[in-house]
């Protein structure tokens, strides 16, 4: 089983504000559990997020910056 975090957790687990988790939760971008009233949101939800929101460097880019 995962580990649910707070939307408080999940900003401070991503580096961002409240505001970040909550505007993603209201446009469904991730999954959440409704626990009565309160919102939360899965370990695994947060790291699939960052993976999936990852941008890789350009090789040629990177190469001339270098040189």
């Amino acid at each position: 089983m995962d580990r649910l975090l707070t939307v408080e957790q999940a900003a401070e687990q991503l580096g961002t504000g409240v505001r970040f988790p909550r505007r993603l939760i209201e446009e469904r971008r991730i999954t959440y559990v409704k626990v009565g009233r309160h919102v939360r949101i899965p370990e695994s939800v947060l790291d699939a997020y960052v993976l999936a929101n990852t941008v890789q460097p350009r090789r040629a880019q990177l190469l001339r910056r270098v040189a």
